[in-house]
């Protein structure tokens, strides 16, 4: 399997990032137009002069104007995309606790059941899995290798090691950059959205003799639920991102720690 195969970058990596995100906007844009701007959900049948009627959520929604259906594609984008990386993360946690099949690993590895260990990673699968099978082949190899020294077969031991990790970080870190950014544009698109709510409001503010009550009230709706929206979608997105290089963090970690484990027992049985 080739490098990029491994990490995921191939066209249909790209293609279901590109979808998601189109298709989000696409709906959203839908949602927006059809489903909250319905004159059901407005006094007098009216969505631009309109108020809401009471209690309405998708009227008032509706009337935080033209920034709402790019929050909301936002806020979707973030959820598919955490949907997403939970589920390839958890495959890469594999099938069992990973503290109970290293501590398996290292008991068979100090007593050289180096096929017994191969068959366990099998069985677990995942990417500390797939790192350590791949450093037990090699392991298996440099045993029987009579033309290297010890020194040579430890790098040997160390580089396999870090090939076989430096195949699989990226796939766990695969898509994180799209939630970091939403995290960081949208609170930026909703401020946007609030400005010009607020200039709504100032406009209506500023006419000559009694101010427009409906054009002001529109702007405040637009400025309030556009920030309502930004802060939520920025929020959720930050939580996430967290949450996901928390867990990559850790399982980076647990491969770090097997590696140099399994290093060390390979040092102490070469001679």
């Amino acid at each position: 399997m080739s490098n990029n195969q491994k990490t995921g970058d191939n066209p249909i990596g790209a293609f279901f990032a590109s979808a998601v995100i189109l298709l989000s906007i696409v709906a959203c844009s839908l949602v927006y137009m059809f489903v909250m701007g319905d004159p059901s959900h407005f006094e007098g049948g009216d969505p631009v002069n309109g108020h809401p009627k009471p209690g309405d959520v998708l009227g008032i929604v509706y009337k935080g104007g033209f920034i709402v259906p790019i929050l909301m594609s936002i806020v979707v984008i973030i959820i598919a995309f955490s949907i997403e990386r939970f589920i390839t993360i958890t495959k890469a946690k594999g099938r069992g606790r990973l503290n109970v099949f290293i501590r398996n690993l290292q008991n068979m590895i100090s007593n050289n059941q180096i096929e017994a260990a191969v068959s366990e990673c099998d069985k677990q699968k995942g990417s500390l899995a797939n790192v350590m099978k791949a450093g037990l082949q090699r392991y298996r190899i440099l045993q029987g290798d009579t033309t290297m020294d010890k020194d040579q077969k430890v790098a040997a031991m160390q580089k396999e090691l870090e090939e076989a990790t430096s195949l699989e970080l990226p796939m766990l870190s695969k898509n994180l950059v799209i939630i970091s950014t939403c995290a960081s544009i949208a609170t930026l698109v909703g401020l946007i959205g609030t400005v010009l709510g607020m200039i709504k409001a100032f406009s209506a503010l500023a006419q000559a003799g009694a101010p427009d009550a409906v054009a002001l009230a529109n702007g405040i709706s637009e400025a309030l639920i556009n920030t309502a929206l930004g802060i939520t979608g920025s929020t959720v997105a930050i939580i996430m991102y967290n949450y996901f290089t928390t867990q990559i963090d850790n399982l980076t970690y647990k491969i770090d720690e097997s590696g140099f484990s399994l290093v060390q027992s390979f040092t102490a049985s070469t001679k």
